[in-house]
C-alpha cells in the first residue's frame, strides 16, 4: 500500500484503552502518510530528564516525590517540541490567553501520544494548540484481555511479541538475541480489568468534550488489521 500526500495539516489525538493498539495505528498512519510525525509526551519527558534540561529536572523532582508531572510542564514540553520544528510561532507561551496559530502546512502534521488523558488537560491543550481530529479506537474488552494473555516481552530491548499475531520465530525466544522472553509483572487479568475500568471513567468526559466540538470520530474493530483500513479511509477523506 503506497503512501499518500496530505493537503492540509492534521493535528490528531488517538484515544483508546490500554492494549487497543494505539502505537500500532500511529506507526501505520505515519508509514501511509509520511508527512505525519509522532509527538509523544512520554518520550519528550524521558528525553528532557536524560538531557538534564531545566524542564526535565523539574519533572524528575516531581516524579521522585511521587507526584504526577503537572499539566503545565507537559504542555511546555509539547509546545517546545512544536516550536523547535517551527510548527507554531516561537513567541507562543503556555500562559498566552490566545491559542497558537499552528501552521497549516501538511508537513506540520502530527499525532499526539500520551496527552491529553482528561477533559481538563484537553481544555488546556485546545486553548494552546487546537487539534482537528480525535480518533476513538474501540476494541471489545475480552479481545484486549486475550491479547494481553498472549503477550511476551524481551525485557532488555522492550521488543514485544504476541503468540496470536506477532509470534517470535522460535517460541519463547527473542528474534534478535535468542534470549528468553518473559511476561510483564502487571500483565495479569485482574490488573488489566482495573486499568480498563479506570480508562473508561477518565476517557468518557474527554470524549464527550471532543464530541461537542465536532472533531470526534469513533472506529471499532477486533484487531488492528480490521481498524487500519477504516482509519486510513476516514483520514484520507478529511486531510488527503
Amino acid at each position: 500500500m503506497g503512501s499518500k500526500q496530505l493537503r492540509r495539516a492534521a493535528r490528531i489525538i488517538l484515544v483508546g484503552a490500554p492494549g487497543v493498539g494505539k502505537g500500532t495505528q500511529a506507526e501505520r498512519m505515519m508509514k501511509r502518510f509520511p508527512q505525519l510525525s509522532a509527538v509523544s509526551s512520554g518520550d519528550l519527558l524521558r528525553d528532557n530528564v536524560i538531557n538534564r534540561t531545566p524542564l526535565g529536572l523539574r519533572a524528575e523532582s516531581a516524579m521522585k516525590a511521587g507526584n504526577l508531572v503537572p499539566d503545565d510542564m507537559i504542555l511546555k514540553l509539547i509546545l517546545n517540541e512544536l516550536k523547535s520544528k517551527r510548527w507554531v510561532s516561537l513567541q507562543t507561551s503556555v500562559s498566552d490567553a490566545l491559542p497558537a496559530q499552528p501552521s497549516d502546512d501538511p508537513s506540520a502534521s502530527f499525532i499526539l501520544d500520551g496527552f491529553p488523558r482528561t477533559a481538563t488537560q484537553a481544555a488546556r491543550l485546545d486553548a494552546l494548540i487546537p487539534v482537528n481530529l480525535v480518533v476513538n479506537l474501540l476494541t471489545p474488552v475480552d479481545i484486549i484481555l486475550s491479547r494481553i494473555a498472549s503477550r511476551w516481552v524481551h525485557a532488555a530491548s522492550g521488543r514485544v511479541y504476541n503468540t496470536g499475531f506477532n509470534a517470535p520465530k522460535v517460541p519463547g525466544q527473542d528474534d534478535v538475541t535468542g534470549e528468553p522472553l518473559t511476561k510483564r509483572a502487571d500483565d495479569d487479568e485482574e490488573t488489566w480489568r482495573q486499568r480498563l475500568k479506570k480508562f473508561d471513567e477518565t476517557s468518557k468526559p474527554l470524549l464527550e468534550q471532543y464530541d461537542r466540538k465536532g472533531i470526534l470520530w469513533t472506529v471499532e474493530g477486533n484487531s488492528s488489521d480490521e481498524i487500519s483500513p477504516k482509519l486510513f479511509q476516514e483520514f484520507e477523506r478529511r486531510f488527503a
